[in-house]
């Protein structure tokens, strides 16, 4: 049995609620106010490893940090599904139509959904997939240094220094620009270099392969299919936009479907083999069907919050429960691979599933996506959470009880704040242009008339679906069909930078004995992960920061 104690404590309980109710507050602000959401988790494992050390006088343990910082940072996932969809209610003139009980209900079905869904999801893409899970090794390297010190120390909190200082730079004095390149004109594509260490890193950590694929798709969808395309006279610059952002969700949601029928629905079965050729023995696993049945309870309990609750109907609720198996697994293997969680884009291929199959009025297709989309982003730090416990040796079953209280208050606390904020500025402060730009949740208002390229759409499904069946790494190509060019490209970089170090470390280390070759190749890939995991970190613990700041001075104000 996976054993909680002296892992899941009354104090790491506390002192994670509280900084989850902080964290999630400042990131409903900067979601809404900067239309960006950095994860909180390495921020998070610092302070909790901080907290924990000086109330048990240094005898707390990684295991007990880490669980910690899991309940610290679950909320801030579950405040981006909701400022990326929510917000489209408004800009579209229908503010009367939600209220603070529907968000609230939108917030924890939400929950419910991908708590279950990671239960099930956890072992394949923990354990059997060897996925990177770039922020989540952050994680797990930031608690490690941080607890031992020494060589690992230093350069881990010395890269996350230099990152921090560069983003104060960027972002709160604008003394260095945000991109590079940026004046390069290139009609219906957004070209440059994004000027983000955290982004390089994600890039350096996942790796040259599959870095490759997702700049591939960038420079086909952008540079073949809008460029191309409108250049040959198939379609204008918008046309070839639509049939980019239709085809790289097909893509993703294709490769989804492969994760479950390929990965997922076989092991489901021979689990269920398993259990029904046991059941009749004296040693029956009792408390597994328990646990089977609880969850299948909350599955049926949300359906019917969906389906009566807030006014979705049978049909919908249905497909909602049963698409969002596929949407976690989506949202766990983009995480895993890239480091990159686009919940709303997750959220919006169940909606418009959801609007072709019934005929939902356009605030209840709102809902849809906010349920999915804090389910994703909800599995998506869970995921990063569990693969840092599988590096630390942490219990699955206290990080999951963490994450669900965890999540249970930034539910309360996003809402909460979020009604505050329409409360004090009112609906028309919302979208492009507005004090609260909310760019994602602009995007959501503007796709819930429909898919843009129906067939497109449809071609990426199958294909994306193919793809993964052979083996081929389909998320990826979605992504950079789907991303903005100027991350592809920074990721690529980054990739770059890796294969420029190891040839490097490769040169230097010719004349030396094969022994002594291997153990300089583990110092420098662990310096390499190091590095980066403090690059990411930084960028990313700067980004919480400055949340704080800009609500500081808004209060002030």
């Amino acid at each position: 049995m996976d054993s909680v104690k002296g892992q899941l404590t009354l104090r790491g309980i506390v002192i994670g609620c509280i900084g989850c109710a902080l964290i999630t507050a400042s990131s409903v602000y900067i979601a809404l106010r900067m239309g960006a959401l950095p994860w909180p988790i390495v921020f998070a494992a610092i302070i909790s490893l901080f907290f924990l050390k000086a109330v048990s006088r240094g005898k707390s343990t990684l295991n007990e940090a880490n669980v910690t910082h899991t309940v610290m940072s679950a909320g801030a996932m579950v405040a981006g599904g909701l400022c990326f969809t929510i917000p489209g209610i408004w800009m579209l003139g229908y503010a009367d139509q939600v209220d603070w009980a529907e968000m609230l209900l939108i917030a924890l079905s939400g929950v419910a959904i991908g708590l279950v869904c990671t239960v099930a999801l956890r072992r394949h893409f923990i354990e059997d997939s060897g996925l990177e899970f770039p922020i989540g090794e952050a994680a797990a390297q930031t608690l490690k240094a941080g607890d031992a010190g020494g060589k690992t120390g230093a350069k881990l909190f010395g890269a996350m220094g230099f990152a921090g200082v560069y983003t104060v730079l960027r972002d709160l004095l604008g003394a260095i620009p945000s991109m590079f390149l940026g004046n390069v004109s290139i009609p219906g594509v957004v070209f440059g270099i994004y000027n983000s260490p955290m982004m390089l890193a994600v890039g350096f950590l996942v790796g040259t392969g599959a870095v490759a694929v997702w700049f591939a798709g960038g420079l086909f969808a952008n540079f073949g299919i809008i460029v191309g395309g409108s250049t040959a006279g198939l379609w204008d610059v918008s046309g070839g936009q639509s049939i980019v952002s239709s085809l790289g969700m097909g893509l993703m949601m294709g490769a989804g479907f492969g994760v479950i029928f390929k990965n997922i629905v076989p092991k489901a079965a021979s689990m269920l083999r398993r259990q029904a050729a046991s059941s009749a023995s004296a040693e029956a696993p009792r408390r597994a069907r328990l646990g089977a049945g609880v969850m299948a309870l909350v599955v049926a309990a949300v359906a019917l919050v969906l389906c009566f609750a807030l006014g979705l109907g049978p049909v919908p609720a249905v497909i909602v429960v049963a698409l969002a198996w596929v949407a976690t697994a989506m949202s766990a293997q983009s995480v895993g691979q890239t480091g990159i969680d686009p919940m709303e884009i997750f959220g919006l291929i169940v909606l418009l599933a959801v609007a072709a199959a019934s005929d939902l009025p356009q605030v209840q297709l709102f809902f849809v996506a906010a349920v999915v989309s804090v389910a994703c982003g909800l599995a998506g730090d869970v995921m990063n959470d569990f693969h840092a416990g599988h590096v630390l040796g942490t219990s699955p079953k206290a990080q999951w009880v963490g994450q669900a209280i965890g999540a249970v208050v930034g539910a309360l606390v996003a809402v909460a704040v979020m009604v505050a904020l329409v409360g004090a500025y009112g609906p028309d402060a919302f979208g492009v242009g507005k004090e609260f730009v909310s760019a994602q949740a602009s995007v959501v208002a503007t796709m819930v008339s429909g898919i843009p390229s129906v067939p497109a759409f449809a071609a990426g499904l199958v294909v994306g679906m193919a793809l993964y069946f052979v083996g081929f790494p389909a998320m990826m190509l979605g992504l950079g069909v789907y991303l903005p060019f100027y991350m592809s490209l920074t990721a690529f970089l980054g990739a770059m930078a890796k294969l420029v170090y190891d040839a490097v470390c490769k040169r230097r280390d010719k004349d030396l004995s094969e022994q002594e070759r291997q153990r300089r190749q583990l110092d420098q890939a662990e310096t390499g992960l190091v590095v980066s995991s403090g690059l990411l970190g930084g960028e990313s613990i700067v980004g919480v920061v400055a949340a704080f700041i800009v609500i500081g001075m808004g209060i002030a104000g």
